[in-house]
């Protein structure tokens, strides 16, 4: 049992190592601080996304570093999850990308707010939060026939926006027809049609006319004509 003069001691040193341990632990963090927030890439038009983030109250319905409302999707890497033109198209009427089925607030954002919007939501993706939230998952998944969906070996666009309507494998949204079979139904030459303009291939759609480079439409046209249905 150690006396009361040993416990003083033992309880001072004690303290002290602790408040070295923890100033120590405090310099080490704040040292990290500007090279996992990348705050040098902090531009103004990141900075205009945030005020805009703000003052639209966003974080009323969405979460961003896992801090906000849990009514809307997780936002900290939506930019990689589902990419600039999913997002840029959400902004710019959310109702024609989910028609009847999405509650967003079309703000009417001009062209100019909706980048920097973009270029906060591409900047807070970059923010090293250690390992916070986890990388989307786009590995193969079962399917409800038993095989296996390789969703790698889709175009990246198609993962990011195609994806969030149609269903492709028995993975994917409602809001528009399963593309299983579209090769059979669709020419290449259809589909690049489609993909450029939906209201003047079909007038009248719900698709969106998405903001696609020629690039894009032929790398969806290419991959989409090949699903055809197996004779």
């Amino acid at each position: 049992m150690l006396s009361k003069s040993q416990a003083r001691t033992f309880f001072l040193a004690g303290t002290a190592v602790s408040v070295l341990a923890f100033v120590g632990l405090t310099i080490d963090t704040v040292s990290r601080i500007p090279a996992q927030t990348n705050a040098e890439k902090i531009t103004i038009e990141v900075e205009r996304g945030k005020e805009l983030w703000e003052s639209n109250n966003c974080m009323g319905c969405h979460t961003l570093f896992g801090e906000g409302a849990y009514y809307a999707p997780e936002l900290t890497k939506v930019v990689e999850r589902r990419g600039e033109i999913f997002i840029r198209s959400m902004l710019k009427d959310p109702e024609a990308m989910y028609p009847g089925q999405r509650k967003m607030q079309n703000y009417h954002f001009n062209e100019e707010e909706i980048s920097d919007l973009v270029a906060f939501l591409a900047w807070c993706g970059e923010v090293d939060l250690n390992g916070f939230p986890p990388k989307p998952d786009l590995m193969p998944v079962a399917v409800a026939s038993g095989t296996v969906a390789d969703t790698a070996n889709r175009p990246q666009i198609f993962n990011q926006v195609c994806i969030a309507c149609h269903a492709l494998d028995g993975q994917g949204g409602a809001v528009g027809p399963a593309l299983d079979d579209v090769g059979t139904r669709f020419s290449q030459a259809d589909l690049r049609r489609w993909l450029a303009d939906p209201q003047a291939y079909k007038p009248g759609t719900t698709m969106p006319k998405l903001p696609l480079s020629a690039e894009q439409i032929d790398e969806l046209a290419a991959f989409l004509g090949q699903k055809k249905v197996q004779k």
